[in-house]
C-alpha cells in the first residue's frame, strides 16, 4: 500500500501523519491482493463563501484499477478526515455490491435460459 500525504496551508505534523496512516491502513481489508496507491490531501481552505476555519480533507484512492474518490470539509481536521474515510469505504462497499448483484443476476438468468424455464437471452435482453 502506497500512502501520499500532502498538506495544504498547514504543516504536516507528525501527529496528523500518524493519524490518517492509521484511518488508511483499514482499507486493507478492501485488497484483493493487487497493490493499493492511496493519495490523501489535508489542509485549511479559504474562507470565500463560509465563516470560520474550515479544513479539508480529500482522498483519491486506486483500488485495483478502480478509482474512488472523496473529500470532506469540517471545522476541525480530524473530523474532515473521519468523514472522507467513511464516505471512501461506503463508496467501495456500494460498487462491490453492486457488481456482485450483477454478475449473480446474470448468472441466474443463464441458469434459467439452460435449464428451458426462459428463452430470453440474457446476453441480447431480448
Amino acid at each position: 500500500m502506497a500512502i501520499n500525504i500532502k498538506a495544504t496551508n498547514i504543516e504536516l505534523t507528525p501527529a496528523i501523519e500518524s493519524y490518517v496512516n492509521k484511518k488508511i491502513i483499514g482499507l486493507e481489508k478492501f485488497n484483493s491482493g493487487a497493490e493499493i496507491d492511496v493519495y490523501v490531501e489535508i489542509g485549511k481552505t479559504t474562507n470565500h463563501h463560509k465563516q470560520g476555519e474550515l479544513y479539508k480533507a480529500e482522498i483519491n484512492l486506486n483500488l485495483n484499477g478502480k478509482q474512488f474518490f472523496t473529500n470532506s470539509e469540517k471545522e476541525d481536521l480530524y473530523m474532515a478526515i473521519d468523514e472522507a474515510e467513511n464516505d471512501i469505504i461506503r463508496r467501495i462497499t456500494y460498487k462491490k455490491d453492486k457488481d456482485k448483484t450483477l454478475f449473480k443476476r446474470g448468472a441466474v438468468s443463464i441458469k434459467k435460459m439452460l435449464k428451458g424455464i426462459s428463452k430470453r437471452n440474457p446476453f441480447t435482453s431480448k
